[in-house]
């Protein structure tokens, strides 16, 4: 009598019966390179509107406009203090402290406690990833060290427009110097958020409640 596994081997093996050549890729030639941008008719577009789905605050800005963004979205998030990563814009910096917000630096590094006081962080990004609107952090010294961008119960994230690509394959093609040279990656979907098994939605859980994201674009020549 043949059993369950024997059955289905032999469906298997029917199945294949006819093709002639094993390897699968060579069977089927898909026509895709990975790290090849996926077509989509406004990348800029789509990232906005992913962002805005997973509820992080967006606000596309002229590359010089940028630092006044900086300081007023903080102001209207009631920001009293901020911490700010070594490599940032000068022009950030200052700003955000014209408009009244205590600057912290992390040199020396500040600890859990001290960060836990700090109302927010502001950071450039890595990646923007259009298709799932997620913002990848490579650490570099506009980033800061991943517990900034985690304590805080506010990030303000800048992204340039050029850094917002497709999809994740792409992202990841991107990003292959800096997993090369070991760098950490913190891959932002949205504020933190989770939900129990009722479905009730709590923010803050693993990382900031508030994500705001500015979207630095080039002004049309």
């Amino acid at each position: 009598m043949m059993n369950a596994r024997d059955e289905i081997l032999g469906r298997v093996r029917a199945a294949l019966a006819d093709v002639v050549q094993p390897d699968p890729v060579a069977d089927v030639p898909v026509e895709w390179e990975f790290g090849r941008a996926t077509a989509m008719p406004d990348v800029l577009g789509r990232f906005v509107e992913m962002c805005e789905d997973y509820q992080a605050r967006v606000v596309r800005a002229a590359d010089g406009d940028v630092a006044a963004q900086v300081a007023a979205l903080l102001a209207e998030a009631g920001v009293s203090s901020v911490v700010l990563p070594s490599g940032l814009d000068a022009g950030w910096r200052q700003a955000v402290a014209d408009a009244g917000i205590t600057v912290h630096d992390d040199d020396p590094q500040l600890s859990r406690a001290e960060l836990d006081a700090i109302d927010a962080v502001v950071t450039a990004a890595a990646v923007g990833i259009a298709e799932t609107g997620t913002i990848v952090l490579d650490h570099a010294a506009d980033q800061g060290r991943r517990a900034l961008t985690l304590v805080p119960d506010t990030h303000l994230v800048v992204v340039r427009a050029d850094q917002v690509v497709s999809d994740v394959p792409e992202a990841v093609a991107r990003l292959v110097s800096a997993v090369a040279d070991g760098a950490p990656l913190t891959w932002i979907s949205g504020p933190s958020a989770t939900s129990d098994i009722e479905l009730s939605r709590v923010e803050g859980v693993h990382g900031p409640r508030n994500l705001l994201v500015i979207l630095a674009e080039q002004p049309p020549e």
